[in-house]
């Protein structure tokens, strides 16, 4: 698929799943609530993270990890989340980061900018602002920057390097890169990866975690540090695969892709 084709299924998927929020379809196939059994979506956020927001961001939600809780925010930092969808990461970082800081989101789809606003008047969250634009080219100054979150959305990208350079532009110096992702971990059959990625990451382009972290620092990051978060397991996959014909192939992927919290520093 080509970048710009990529972008529109990516902009196609996020404004189905916005306009039927409370409805049945994800990005990756699942219900759109956190309450789902879907082992990638499902027991992100701690019942009181979620108990304090408005229900449709939390129903929009369709990440794979909690950048929130892992990035360790401070008062008064200015925080940016790539890809903010329903807005739930940015409204939890505007409390984190208190009335003297400034939680940005970034979303390309119409659709979720408005159910974001929508969201962030029924929290009443004043230090909160939506933009419109691509990862790819964020709308904000250099060195504007002390923390980048992103939930599930770089591996969606069509040109990581670019999104690696403009987060790091973007970032003040000593500035944190904290973002959840899904990586892959190992070889992973050709005639599987793309069905089953598509499954685990909405599209086929999930990076090995090695190459994650090279790119990071061809970016000019250092203190580069991929965590597994959450290892997905054959059994995880088996239905969609059997879907798919490749049920007896499903053992081939056990282990290879996961969750990830990935952090990084501009120097």
């Amino acid at each position: 698929m080509s970048e710009a084709s990529i972008r529109e299924a990516v902009r196609n998927r996020y404004a189905a799943a916005a306009s039927a929020v409370s409805g049945s379809a994800s990005c990756c196939g699942a219900k759109a609530s956190l309450r789902d059994a879907d082992p990638i979506t499902s027991d992100l956020y701690a019942e009181a993270e979620k108990s304090a927001l408005p229900e449709k961001a939390v129903l929009a939600s369709l990440g794979c990890g909690n950048p929130t809780a892992l990035a360790e925010l401070r008062e008064g930092e200015t925080v940016l989340d790539l890809g903010s969808g329903g807005g739930i990461d940015v409204l939890l970082s505007a409390r984190r980061v208190g009335p003297k800081g400034k939680a940005y989101g970034l979303d390309m789809t119409d659709e979720m900018l408005a159910l974001a606003r929508e969201n962030q008047r029924k929290a009443g969250a004043d230090n909160v602002e939506f933009l419109k634009g691509e990862i790819e080219a964020i709308p904000l100054p250099d060195n504007s920057v002390d923390v980048i979150i992103s939930n599930c959305v770089i591996n969606l990208s069509a040109d990581k390097d670019r999104v690696l350079s403009e987060a790091f532009r973007v970032l003040k110096p000593g500035g944190r890169f904290a973002v959840s992702d899904i990586v892959t971990r190992g070889a992973i059959p050709e005639r599987l990866r793309r069905d089953l990625l598509l499954w685990a990451g909405c599209v086929a382009g999930a990076l090995d975690e090695g190459e994650y972290r090279a790119k990071l620092a061809t970016a000019g990051f250092e203190a580069i540090d991929v965590e597994a978060t959450r290892v997905y397991r054959s059994e995880d996959a088996r239905a969609f695969l059997a879907d798919k014909g490749f049920g007896a192939e499903a053992a081939a992927i056990d282990g290879k892709f996961m969750s990830a919290f990935i952090r990084a520093r501009k120097p």
